[in-house]
């Protein structure tokens, strides 16, 4: 565990992408937590429910020990798996809360690139308010959206903070299974563990 001071501080620290070739599915987080800066690893916070849903959904095999954070067995299990993770926005905060509109807003612009150069067939945007300022789409909804981004799908699915309390991990579920159904997953995501 850490302390209060210790997450403090990787406060405007950044982790690298989880990807690498043949990602099928990309979920884009808003930013990392102090957790997931700590730890390097993505949605690593105790309380996430994000892995736990990908493996309800049946989009994982198993569910990996992701508050200690991954290790390179780990990151290369997942990452064959066909699913890949980024963020709109590289710097850690507390709050997702605490990022400007134009911080999201460069994110979206850099995340078109990232998309172009790892061709994904999915994205999912994890997090719905975030999505609407990023891209400018205040009117939108949770599901696929109407516009791609590049070559790839684009979805929004509901973000599995803790601080998401009208979500269960029953509910994320079903919404990443959507996003992973149209990427070609999760029977190809059942491997060996």
């Amino acid at each position: 565990m850490f302390t209060r001071a210790e997450l403090e501080g990787f406060r405007g620290a950044s982790i690298p992408d989880l990807v690498g070739p043949g990602i099928r599915l990309l979920f884009v987080g808003i930013n990392p937590g102090l957790w997931t800066a700590a730890t390097g690893t993505p949605f690593a916070h105790p309380g996430n429910r994000f892995y736990p849903a990908l493996f309800e959904a049946g989009i994982l095999p198993r569910q990996p020990d992701f508050a200690r954070g991954f290790d390179d067995a780990d990151r290369a299990w997942f990452v064959a798996a066909g699913i890949g993770i980024s963020n709109l926005v590289k710097r850690a905060t507390a709050r997702a809360d605490e990022l400007s509109p134009d911080e999201l807003c460069e994110g979206a612009v850099r995340l078109a690139d990232d998309v172009a150069r790892w061709h994904p067939r999915v994205v999912a945007i994890v997090g719905i308010t975030a999505y609407r300022i990023a891209f400018g789409r205040p009117k939108a909804t949770t599901g696929r959206q109407p516009e791609r981004l590049g070559d790839a799908e684009l979805w929004v699915v509901p973000n599995p903070s803790g601080l998401n309390a009208h979500d269960t991990i029953a509910s994320l579920a079903r919404a990443y299974a959507e996003p992973a159904r149209a990427a070609g997953l999760p029977d190809s995501a059942r491997m060996d563990t």
